[in-house]
């Protein structure tokens, strides 16, 4: 999902003019954004590979896929959404007809739209139900999530992805308080960590790591990570590009650890991609200016080998 300003139809994706010089779209292409959010990223695919350029844009949102729509619309068969998990990659572009495509983006952050959803309950800033899914059709929420776990799984949830130090007392106070029922709403949790965490971090809220942790578990975002980058140079025609777009340092970690891997030949397969970013690219300062949350914001790309 796009981590933007995109309130109704000012939509803008972070580092755009970035990814579109590396994506390189030209008409006929087919492409693919393997998290196509509100579609601001996709708009652009759409309207530099026009007039014969195709699109699939993937998402697990079924609430962002529908805003999609309507702002995509204008392209018309031009483009195929489809709600599904980009860690599926492989299997969407063959039911779709797509392989093998000529660029592949996929942004790994949250919408404003669902950070600014209290019904979502992505956030500590709006007081709504602790839910957290990206899907919600399906799964736990995050409050069935710790109604369920014990303190060492919930500890090990907190320190290892959300890289929290005081995982362990967190992790014992929220099992004690679960007793009473009274977390079920995303303030309520973030005024239990602020109790007993000890110590504050300027201009951080003490529950950001909380809730980024549990986000990432409950949706298992970095083994969609993984499942993504062992089939998506499979799934690109030689010569293809692939741009990736991570907003913290567990998921950079792993498309940085992942995408050398490929580029250095490692496994039976031989080299299977050439690196295109040397070091991670970063927002300008004039986009970090206008948009704040694109201050994390990195982005990686590289480009499939011939066979």
């Amino acid at each position: 999902m796009n981590l933007s300003s995109d309130a109704g139809t000012g939509h803008v994706p972070v580092l755009l003019k970035e990814a579109m010089g590396f994506l390189a779209p030209a008409s006929g292409g087919v492409y693919c954004d393997a998290t196509v959010g509100l579609g601001g990223h996709a708009a652009a695919i759409l309207e530099q590979s026009s007039p014969g350029g195709r699109l699939v844009g993937v998402d697990r949102d079924a609430g962002a896929l529908r805003l999609a729509s309507g702002r995509l619309g204008r392209f018309g068969e031009r483009v195929l959404l489809v709600h599904a998990r980009f860690g599926s990659i492989r299997t969407v572009l063959e039911k779709a007809g797509g392989v093998p495509v000529d660029g592949c983006l996929v942004d790994l952050g949250l919408s404003s739209m669902q950070l600014d959803s209290p019904e979502r309950g992505f956030s500590f800033r709006h007081n709504g139900p602790l839910d957290m899914r990206m899907d919600q059709s399906q799964g736990e929420t995050a409050a069935e999530l710790l109604r369920r776990v014990g303190v060492t799984e919930l500890e090990s949830i907190l320190r290892d992805l959300g890289e929290e130090r005081y995982a362990r007392r967190i992790a014992a106070a929220i099992v004690a308080e679960r007793g009473r029922e009274a977390l079920g709403t995303t303030s309520a949790l973030a005024a239990l960590v602020a109790r007993v965490v000890p110590s504050r971090e300027r201009s951080k809220d003490p529950a950001t790591r909380s809730f980024q942790a549990l986000r990432i578990a409950l949706n298992d975002e970095l083994g969609e990570i993984e499942r993504f980058l062992a089939d998506v140079p499979g799934c690109l025609r030689p010569g293809g590009r692939l741009v990736i777009i991570s907003f913290q340092s567990l998921e950079d970690r792993i498309v940085k650890r992942r995408l050398r891997e490929l580029a250095s030949g490692e496994g039976r397969d031989g080299p299977r991609l050439r690196l295109l970013t040397k070091h991670v690219v970063v927002a300008s300062h004039e986009e970090r200016r206008r948009n704040p949350r694109s201050r994390s914001a990195k982005l990686r790309a590289a480009e499939r080998l011939p066979s």
